[in-house]
């Protein structure tokens, strides 16, 4: 089995307009894009994932699984109470092996879908692991990772023919599910873990593992046994279990009980935080040339309508648009973005959201309020 090459996160995927990877992008699309048909017209969420320079559209039965491998769009539309007009949010997201075409053109494609919507959109770009609380929510705080990409593509396949798979599921209030190796040494007693044997699915809970934890894994058994016309069988095991069931179900990983990690192998459940202080900078070409200078201060008052703001929340970095920012500004908002979290030694994966002024979204607001 070929190793994947992990996709390194700093690459730009953001600031290469003109680059040839752009052109391609541009070629595939023509001169529309139809994925962008009926795009942001109807409330709700709508996925496509990124093929070979297209953009197609992820069946909805699909919606929270996304395979390590590649690019996926996410569009949010939504309005405010007792008011007529749509909002949008567009999130692009980048598994962990996706490629960097695949990373790109996801980039290059939510800037078509903003065009397309107005410029109207809030932008914002995910890392597979590093997900923003406002993309978890649109799949109920719970997202499946899965192995592979493109290129095996998503196949129905029968339940007698399924191949195990091994899911462990942690977090607190916010339970991320990915599949893990087949193996006793992928587990640990802090958490939950399911192995999917087609038609039997085991749910085998952790000695330390949590409530959430729990509730989320019988909330997922159930739905892949739904999925398949209840036909499968589903096994609830405690760690300390032993017998005929434990039996079987170590029987089909690689390893035994004593291959299990302890809880602190496991890591922290608690939401993980990036730390750092807060900083803002401001971009500006009203000089001539284009200039990144660090504000005295962090807060709105700082802001200023003509120009654009880099906002480092210390977790999330903001690309802030004035009303009177130029067309340059506005241009180069993301990119000096990314380029920030190199320049300053900031995560690479820390999530980055565009919000205009008169539009800033409620975590932006009690950021820097």
């Amino acid at each position: 089995m070929l190793k994947q090459k992990e996709y390194n996160i700093a690459d730009s995927n953001i600031a290469g307009l003109g680059s040839d990877l752009e052109k391609e992008v541009r070629k595939a699309a023509a001169d529309t894009e139809p994925a962008w048909d009926n795009a942001g017209k109807e409330l709700g969420i709508q996925v496509w994932r990124i093929e070979k320079f297209k953009v197609v559209s992820w069946p909805k039965e699909q919606y929270g699984s996304f395979y390590d491998g590649d690019s996926y769009i996410v569009l949010h539309t939504w309005k405010k109470p007792d008011a007529p007009k749509l909002y949008w949010d567009v999130h692009f997201w980048l598994g962990k092996y996706t490629t960097q075409d695949e990373a790109g053109t996801a980039a290059y494609k939510t800037v078509e879908l903003d065009d397309k919507l107005g410029g109207d959109p809030v932008q914002h770009r995910e890392v597979q692991g590093y997900e923003s609380d406002a993309f978890l929510k649109l799949f109920n705080n719970e997202i499946h990772l899965l192995s592979g990409g493109v290129d095996t593509g998503f196949r129905h396949v029968k339940p007698e023919e399924y191949q195990p798979r091994l899911l462990h599921l942690k977090g607190k209030r916010k339970v991320r599910v990915t599949q893990v190796p087949l193996a006793a040494s992928s587990m640990n007693s802090g958490d939950v873990f399911i192995l999917d044997n087609g038609l039997t699915i085991y749910q085998w809970n952790g000695s330390k593992a949590g409530i959430f934890e729990k509730n989320k894994g019988a909330e997922l058994s159930r739905a892949i046994d739904d999925e398949r016309a209840g036909k499968p069988e589903v096994i609830v095991l405690e760690e300390t279990m032993t017998g005929d069931d434990a039996a079987a179900f170590y029987a089909l990983l690689e390893g035994d009980a004593s291959d299990v990690k302890s809880a602190e192998e496991g890591g922290d459940d608690a939401e993980a935080a990036l730390t750092g202080d807060k900083a803002m900078f401001r971009l500006s070409d009203a000089s001539g040339s284009m200039e990144f200078t660090k504000c005295d201060g962090v807060g709105m008052d700082q802001l200023d309508t003509n120009d654009v703001f880099i906002c480092d929340a210390g977790h999330h970095v903001f690309a802030w648009i004035g009303k009177g920012a130029s067309a340059g500004e506005r241009k180069n908002a993301l990119g000096y973005a990314q380029d920030y979290l190199a320049k300053f030694n900031r995560p690479a994966y820390m999530p980055i959201s565009r919000v205009f002024e008169g539009g800033e979204n409620e975590e932006f607001n009690a950021s820097f309020s």
